[in-house]
């Protein structure tokens, strides 16, 4: 039994409002033209199969794959629209992954039913062989549009993007990875070659909103939320390209108490979100769409797993 305590506020309080006109929360409610999707997310998991043990840490009895697993299911009784993603760092961090090298990780993930993931720099922490070798298990998808990996074994395994549709909503979901220079060894990610993540962001998230006509473009980042020096993160991507309505992001674990909201570089409002790490938080954004795609509303309902 999960001990589900309501990380953020929710409904009206936590509104994050991602509209042209403006639209009342109170009275969109009522309209049976709107449709829910219901976004849920993790990042930087490290290998936490197991909650953390009972002994007086400040994490303990938290996380664990089989009551993220129970709470994923619950949520998808209650509701019709659900998409399950994670931000990357699926492995390192408990024996698990010292003994299996990810195969626990992504067949529990294929379990969950998880929708989409990107990847990040731990998650070649067996080498680019290593990753591969697991993928069989894992019946979800890879996105990453910012490493070119024609040159390797991962070439044809990694997609740029993915549409999603649920109720007539077209939902266009990307990946990027953080530069692995001093942060993968060299023999672990040969011939991945690094691509400027804003460009390559600006580019997929218009070409999924204006060619693959979606209503809501996420990108699933691993470069970090925010740092001090001049180094390419979530806040810096939100502000320099268009067309992404949410960053859900992963690297630095980061534990934002609600979306921060930003503006990118033509005005208009993007979201960024991140849960921590190890599955302490299972992140959850609900975003209301009105039927004639004139505006969209989003509230956030974090919940601490364990």
């Amino acid at each position: 039994m999960i001990n589900r305590r309501t990380f953020l506020r929710q409904a009206g309080l936590s509104a994050t409002f991602l509209t042209s006109g403006g639209m009342d929360l109170l009275a969109l409610a009522g309209q049976p033209e709107m449709v829910k999707i219901t976004i849920l997310h993790t990042n930087d998991v490290h290998s936490r199969v197991d909650p953390f043990p009972m002994d007086g840490s400040r994490n303990q009895g938290l996380g664990g794959a089989a009551k993220r697993a129970t709470l994923i299911k619950k949520i998808r009784e209650q509701e019709k629209n659900v998409l399950l993603l994670d931000a990357g760092d699926i492995f390192q961090g408990t024996p698990y992954f010292n003994f299996y090298q990810g195969e626990v990780e992504m067949k529990l993930m294929t379990a969950m039913g998880y929708d989409a993931a990107t990847i990040g720099n731990h998650d070649f922490d067996a080498g680019i062989e290593g990753l591969v070798r697991q993928m069989p298990h894992a019946d979800f998808s890879f996105l990453n549009a910012n490493y070119d990996v024609k040159n390797t074994l991962l070439n044809g395994k990694i997609k740029d993007y993915q549409v999603f549709t649920k109720s007539g909503i077209r939902i266009g979901v990307f990946g990027l990875g953080i530069d692995p220079d001093g942060l993968i060894p060299k023999a672990l990610c040969q011939d991945v070659v690094y691509l400027d993540p804003v460009k390559k962001a600006e580019e997929i998230a218009n070409r999924l909103k204006n060619e693959e006509k979606c209503d809501f473009v996420i990108c699933l980042s691993h470069l970090g939320y925010k740092y001090n020096e001049n180094k390419v993160s979530d806040t810096i991507l939100a502000a320099e390209t268009t067309g992404i309505d949410l960053i859900i992001g992963g690297h630095t674990h980061t534990f934002l108490n609600e979306p921060v909201q930003a503006k990118n570089k033509s005005g208009k409002p993007v979201a960024i979100t991140q849960v921590g790490w190890a599955g302490i938080i299972l992140g959850r954004i609900d975003v209301l769409f009105e039927r004639n795609r004139k505006g969209k509303c989003m509230t956030c309902n974090n919940m601490y797993v364990g």
